[in-house]
């Protein structure tokens, strides 16, 4: 079963203070934990919030046991996250490939070969 989990840490969460957890949990190899689908932080520069989705609370426990210690030395206290069962996820479509853009350097290419016929 697939978990929402929402953190709005009291008091609030710097920007500062998230840019230096993330990079503790990278260097601690924990940048991309086994079972975290999603990954968002929003809010101020003085006050952000966090929102994952988890594939098990299991998954999200083994995480915590390297993420409540960085975020401890950091002075944030996160609070009791909400946490809900997803229920629906809705995806976009993806596009077939005869309708996607051109990449950048394909669209450079294919620009530079019909200058050079105009030029003809």
């Amino acid at each position: 079963m697939a978990l929402a989990l929402y953190f709005s840490p009291t008091p609030s969460m710097s920007t500062a203070q998230y840019a230096e957890c993330i990079k503790r949990l990278k260097k601690a190899g924990a940048g991309h934990p086994r079972g975290r689908v999603y990954h968002a932080c929003f809010g101020t520069a003085g006050s952000v919030s966090v929102f994952d989705v988890w594939t098990s609370q299991a998954a999200f426990d083994k995480f915590g046991q390297t993420l409540m210690p960085i975020l401890k030395e950091l002075g944030v206290e996160p609070g009791q996250p909400s946490v809900m069962e997803i229920q629906n996820v809705i995806v976009p479509p993806s596009r077939p490939a005869t309708a996607r853009r051109p990449s950048a350097k394909r669209a450079g290419a294919k620009k530079a070969a019909t200058r050079s016929r105009k030029k003809r």
